[in-house]
């Protein structure tokens, strides 16, 4: 059997890093803000002859090879980790089978902030999932996928990246000490797509050293870091509510506070080509900008005026940046299987 899977990249709009345990817990009522696009992650497990195991990485055009399931447990340093730490957690559940080839391609461009490494955890934790008959839910999908990214890049991850490539759309991510929920905001898609410009800077970012950054921070009592969480957390339960509205000039407002507290937060998080993108495009229709994820580089969201799209697209590319051809993605991860 060969399973072949994919599933969405997303846009934080706010609430982003609260989403870490546990810094939600002392902000009652904290949610997170964000939506799928359609810029996919890939996935596909095939049979290979005999006890072979083949991994490889499209878009890095990376791939290794083991004579067996044992060797591949037994490597401490893989090349291509995301995908031996996933083949770690199936073993159980794989040792009868043979060998496979576990294929992946991402169509966000590496480290664009996007939540590429995310959605592809799901892409491929949703497959073996499918392949091995482990019967996993969502919300377990999700949970697997986030200790392994946890594991590979050692240091604590967020929930929200997850959510979107699990169920397209819009979301809102309830955290609190009952545990985590996501919410589906009721956001007419064809108006949104309208609004939206993704620009990608060329710069990669590394998101787990940034959210540790302000993680530790948090935790060692930095005053002004908890001050802006608080106010960040406060933004995003604004942020919610005017998307249930569709009042757009309120969103792009809180969009605007959420970028002005955020940067404040770590060294690094804006450059100067994200200032000069921002600037270039406030003239042309751009109503508030924000950096993706944890920021320092990667990809900048743009909230626009409706017929704007073209003369922001513009500005970003004069400026020296690429825009990415995004809509939103209404569905979520995607399992198929065939003989």
């Amino acid at each position: 059997m060969t399973v072949s899977a994919r599933s969405s990249c997303r846009v934080d709009l706010a609430g982003g890093t609260l989403d870490i345990w546990p810094l939600y817990l002392n902000h009652p009522g904290a949610v997170t803000v964000n939506f799928a696009v359609d810029c996919f992650t890939h996935c596909k497990v095939s049979p290979a002859p005999g006890p072979t195991i083949k991994l490889r990485s499209l878009d890095m055009k990376s791939a290794e090879s083991y004579a067996s399931l044992d060797k591949l447990l037994e490597n401490p340093s893989p090349k291509l980790r995301i995908h031996a730490w996933v083949v770690r957690h199936f073993a159980p559940w794989l040792r009868d089978r043979g060998g496979f080839e576990f294929e992946t391609r991402s169509e966000s461009p590496a480290g664009a902030g996007i939540s590429g490494s995310s959605s592809l955890l799901i892409t491929s934790v949703g497959a073996f999932n499918r392949l091995c008959g482990t019967r996993y839910s969502l919300e377990k999908i999700r949970e697997v996928a986030q200790n392994i990214e946890a594991q590979v890049i050692r240091v604590p991850t967020g929930a929200q990246d997850y959510y979107p490539a699990l169920y397209g759309g819009v979301s809102a991510i309830e955290l609190g000490v009952a545990g985590i929920s996501r919410k589906a905001v009721a956001v007419d898609p064809d108006d949104l797509d309208q609004r939206i410009v993704l620009a990608y800077t060329g710069v990669p970012r590394n998101s787990g050293i940034n959210n540790w950054e302000v993680t530790k921070a948090y935790i060692d009592g930095d005053k002004a870091v908890h001050r802006n969480f608080s106010r960040i957390s406060a933004i995003a339960q604004g942020m919610r509510a005017a998307l249930e509205k569709a009042d757009w000039p309120e969103a792009a407002r809180l969009l605007r506070e959420e970028w002005r507290f955020r940067r404040t937060n770590a060294p690094g998080i804006t450059t100067p080509l994200i200032d000069r993108l921002i600037a270039a495009t406030r003239t042309r229709g751009a109503r508030a900008a924000k950096v993706c994820g944890a920021g320092g580089g990667g990809c900048v969201f743009f909230l626009v005026d409706r017929g704007a799209k073209d003369r922001v697209s513009a500005a970003i590319a004069d400026a020296g940046a690429t825009v990415l051809p995004v809509k939103v993605a209404p569905h979520g991860v995607r399992v198929k299987t065939s003989r």
